[in-house]
């Protein structure tokens, strides 16, 4: 567990090494790889170093090149995990923007690309550019993306420097959080979270319970504050909703369930809520608003043979390899899929060693092992400076917890708000992004 991983010693990691990119190449001229990686995210970085270290162990060592990354991003971003740290006026967002280039090892191609259209028939995908790039095995680990059009008025609200509106999905208007906070003296705080599938679901509320306590401590207490979601509870898993519900209530935060937001008047400073139970609408006054945004698969899962009439990569849940068998040298990872459970950077830590060890078997044998995610994700809720809840839980809604033997996990403390503002950033940056740290495992690799 990682309680028992934390007193590990940690170091520095090593500098980036200067990128390279290598790959074999077909008869027709497109690049091949041995495994091929959509996506330099969380999950596409970490996963790529644990497939490419999870052969050298087998003694299989894949030469430099077999493994390609395509994305063609200039900036890497500890997402929201460090956005909210970013809003709460804890840490600046630079701390959690790298060069994705830098981040990508000597022995990794980087294709500095993004991919255009999926042909798993052929095991090739086509880039931007028209390159046409094959694979023995291939995985898709090409995140989502946040749908800030779907609500009419927003995009010119966050450009407005003096809107009120602002929110911590974006890193371009993420500290615009903390200023909104800020410049609030008195009147209405309203937070939203949309009805559906979000990143890190309990984010909307973790700013806002940063918000609460920051006026409290700040002689603001006069403001009222209050969450609209599009949820029927405050959190999908009953044991920590009902504790967060209390928690609501003993602080006179205003609970409003089953609205969507669907309209910003930033002029007047009205929101419009769509009922989830009956469509009707309701207008809200506010003197903040701040906005989670509904959020989407990414445009080139439309129609794709990879993905489900919804837009996600459908995989075995268990396995993480695709269900169709005719594309069985197609695994995926992280939010592009379409796996059952909360959409974290704790889930990509427990896919991505899954994932590593039934590629590696395919790849190797032509059959999956018999490694098993069993939906462990995990979401550290803030709830004021110093203090935070930590969720975890699997598929089904139901807690696996780390630290039970200890605390009681539906209750806030100081440690796990340390784990969080501390630990994680560090780990992230240093042992995540190079495939060296195991969630809940902390750097101890499954065995399976």
């Amino acid at each position: 567990m990682l309680s028992a991983n934390l007193t590990r010693g940690v170091r520095q990691a090593s500098k980036a090494t200067t990128l390279k990119t290598r790959s074999a190449t077909t008869a027709s001229g497109s690049q091949k790889f041995k495994v091929l990686v959509v996506g330099g995210g969380s999950a596409g970085l970490s996963v790529a170093q644990q497939i490419y270290n999870r052969f050298q162990a087998a003694g299989k060592s894949l030469a430099a090149g077999d493994i390609g990354i395509v994305d063609a991003a200039e900036n890497h971003y500890y997402q929201i995990y460090c956005r909210t740290l970013v809003g709460a006026g804890l840490l600046p967002k630079t701390d959690f923007s790298r060069p994705l280039a830098s981040l990508i090892p000597e022995h990794i191609s980087h294709i500095p690309e993004n991919v255009k259209s999926f042909s798993p028939n052929s095991s090739t995908v086509t880039t931007t550019s028209g390159r046409d790039i094959s694979y023995d095995a291939l995985v898709v680990a090409a995140g989502l993306q946040t749908n800030f059009d779907a609500i009419k008025g927003l995009p010119a609200a966050l450009e407005a420097p003096n809107s009120g509106v602002s929110t911590i999905y974006s890193y371009k208007t993420c500290d615009k959080v903390w200023t909104d906070i800020e410049n609030l003296k008195l009147g209405k705080a309203v937070f939203t979270q949309p009805a559906g599938i979000i990143k890190c679901a309990g984010a909307p509320q973790k700013i806002m319970w940063m918000a609460w306590d920051r006026f409290r401590r700040t002689g603001r207490s006069d403001i009222s504050v209050d969450f609209y979601t599009g949820m029927p509870t405050m959190f999908s898993v009953k044991k920590y909703s009902d504790a967060l519900d209390a928690l609501r209530q003993e602080r006179g935060v205003g609970g409003h369930f089953g609205h969507n937001l669907v309209s910003i008047d930033s002029g007047n400073r009205k929101a419009t809520f769509k009922k989830t139970e009956d469509g009707t609408e309701v207008k809200v006054d506010y003197s903040f608003l701040h906005v989670t945004p509904p959020m989407v698969p990414l445009d080139i899962f439309k129609g794709s043979p990879i993905a489900d009439a919804a837009g996600w990569v459908p995989i075995d849940k268990a396995t993480l390899q695709h269900v169709k068998p005719e594309f069985s040298n197609v695994f995926a990872i992280g939010d592009c899929s379409n796996l059952p459970t909360s959409k974290t950077a704790a889930a990509i830590t427990a896919q991505a060693p899954v994932l590593t060890e039934n590629l590696f078997s395919f790849v190797d044998t032509g059959k999956v092992a018999i490694a098993e995610y069993d939906g462990y994700t995990s979401c550290p809720l803030l709830t004021g400076y110093g203090e935070l809840m930590l969720a975890e839980f699997k598929y089904g809604l139901e807690p696996k917890e780390s630290f039970s033997d200890i605390f009681d996990q539906k209750k806030s403390n100081r440690f796990f708000y340390h784990l969080k503002k501390d630990v994680f950033p560090y780990a992230y940056w240093n042992y995540m992004v190079n495939g060296r740290w195991f969630g809940s495992k902390g750097l101890t690799r499954p065995e399976y």
